[in-house]
């Protein structure tokens, strides 16, 4: 049995700020799919059809995404060193999608320079789990 290391103060805090993000990001998903005719019809042309393009397997990716970044939170709050590898999962299939939504899409012609906010920022977090979760096994936080 391996013996862990007191965890930082800022431990915790951070694995439930990364699990509610994470289950945000399943809501979205699970809204983005749910999205009812009538609601599409009430966007903006454009909008419309680019969410109405969107191929399949790129809901595919979002839902890895969001659903390994949440098992991720998960093994990080159990102290489980899994949490890198759910983190690494995320961040590649994160990496992939928003790679797709800005250059291969018509995005930022839709929603301009404010549309890659949340693309980024998405990223970044997904890069700062990672990061955290192989201290936090380097440190001997998780096991």
């Amino acid at each position: 049995m391996t013996t862990l290391s007191k965890p930082a103060k800022s431990f915790m805090i951070i694995g439930i700020m990364a699990l509610v993000w994470n289950i945000i990001g399943i809501i979205t998903f699970t809204m983005n799919l749910l999205t009812s005719p009538e609601a599409l019809e009430a966007l903006p042309t454009e909008e419309r059809a680019l969410l109405e393009s969107t191929p399949v397997w790129l809901h595919f990716i979002y839902g890895v995404a969001v659903f390994t970044g949440t098992l991720g939170s998960v093994f990080l709050l159990m102290k489980k060193s899994a949490a890198y590898q759910a983190f690494i999962v995320s961040l590649v299939t994160i990496i992939v999608q928003m790679s797709y939504w800005l250059f291969a899409t018509k995005s930022m012609e839709v929603y301009g320079p404010s549309g890659l906010i949340m693309p980024l920022l998405v990223t970044v977090i997904a890069i700062f789990l990672v990061w955290y979760s192989k201290q936090a096994a380097t440190r001997g936080w998780i096991s």
